[in-house]
């Protein structure tokens, strides 16, 4: 028996007052259903999100795009947060990437739209801060 299984034993023992090899098994296989939240591509994904949340212009675009509740132009996102034209489009490609914001071109503009995880994540955030 494993180190880990062994303590997972003394603890159920613990819970249950009388622990069964059957029920450490199955609380591993219950622990194995869990760990599927673990894989390498979720966790990329989700480290990719709040890395393009970790900086202070791409979370701005974000929360004006979500504010906005509709589409902004580069321009118009440039009036609103004071850094270069240049860097703003790479904060928003950078943020398309990280599936928060979409974008389409409209004839010779681009125009930018917060995703559905964009504005879930920013409620959760306002939820997050509102309740304390």
């Amino acid at each position: 028996m494993s180190t880990a299984t062994q303590r997972l034993h003394r603890y159920l023992e613990d819970e249950l007052d009388d622990c069964r090899p059957e029920d450490v098994e199955k609380r591993i296989d219950e622990l194995d259903t869990l760990e599927a939240v673990l894989s390498t591509e979720r966790i990329e994904s989700d480290l990719n999100v709040l890395s393009a949340l970790a900086n202070e212009t791409r979370y701005k675009l974000v929360r004006l795009l979500v504010a906005a509740d509709g589409e902004l132009c580069v321009c118009e996102l440039n009036a609103m947060v004071e850094t270069s034209e240049s860097a703003i489009s790479h904060a928003l490609s950078e943020l398309t990437d990280a599936g928060l914001v979409t974008r389409r071109k409209d004839g010779r503009w681009r125009k930018y739209r917060a995703s559905n995880a964009a504005v879930s994540i920013l409620t959760l955030l306002d939820g997050v801060i509102t309740d304390e």
